[in-house]
């Protein structure tokens, strides 16, 4: 019986160790993108980008302010509408801001992230819609994505063109 029994939870350990994402990547992120960053940098991140997943058929652009380093200017083409604006605005909207770099913490789990503030069609409070943007680098790409869900692919997902 016991014969029996070992081949049987080897068995069921390599599914469950597939299951997060089929991928020997520590993390989920990791495993479809790259590795989320800590912090990055103007060069790293100014560009245009395009949607893949949940983000299909959105574009972002990020440029980058001469006064201020870290940040500078936002466009967006398809960018979801909260909930908030919807009735005015519809699903999405062309829009445009401003974006700053907030670099990661000391510990194991604070990454980087881009922090978006639109200005048009008209101002958005913080939350009323997509406006963090979780930042992973990867196989010589740049990756902006929604991090929802730390134990699957992130499903809002943007790779900076070029790189």
């Amino acid at each position: 019986m016991t014969r029996v029994r070992l081949p049987a939870a080897a068995a069921v350990l390599a599914l469950l160790t597939c299951l997060p994402g089929c991928s020997s990547a520590p993390t989920a992120v990791e495993g479809c993108m790259g590795k989320q960053a800590v912090g990055a940098t103007l060069g790293q991140l100014i560009g245009t980008y395009r949607g893949e997943g949940d983000a299909e058929g959105v574009t972002l652009t990020l440029k980058a302010s001469k006064n201020k380093p870290g940040s500078g200017t936002v466009t967006v083409h398809d960018w979801p509408t909260g909930d908030w604006y919807q009735s005015e605005l519809g699903e999405t909207f062309d829009g445009s801001g401003i974006w700053s770099v907030v670099q990661g913490g000391t510990s194991a789990t604070e990454f980087a992230h881009v922090s978006l503030s639109f200005t048009a069609p008209e101002r958005f409070l913080n939350g009323d819609t997509l406006d963090s943007l979780s930042i992973a680098q990867g196989n010589g790409r740049t990756y902006l994505y929604a991090d929802d869900d730390p134990d699957v692919c992130p499903a809002f997902r943007l790779w900076r063109q070029g790189g």
